[in-house]
């Protein structure tokens, strides 16, 4: 999950700092998502999604490849 949202944020051309920010998510929280240190919960995933302008599905999908 960590690596579709990092491939995500950065083809936005958004910092960790950044996308937290609109995702109303702590920046270290976001970074340990990104690293696989954290579990997202859905209520997470649906912000950060939203943050990024895409659905949650897509990120989901983008995990399981």
């Amino acid at each position: 999950m960590g690596i579709a949202i990092r491939a995500a944020r950065l083809s936005q051309g958004l910092s960790q700092e950044a996308l937290a920010d609109k995702a109303c998510i702590d920046r270290s929280y976001m970074g340990g998502i990104e690293r696989g240190e954290h579990n997202v919960a859905i209520i997470n995933l649906l912000k950060i999604a939203d943050a990024l302008g895409i659905k949650a599905y897509l990120l989901l999908s983008e995990t399981e490849k």
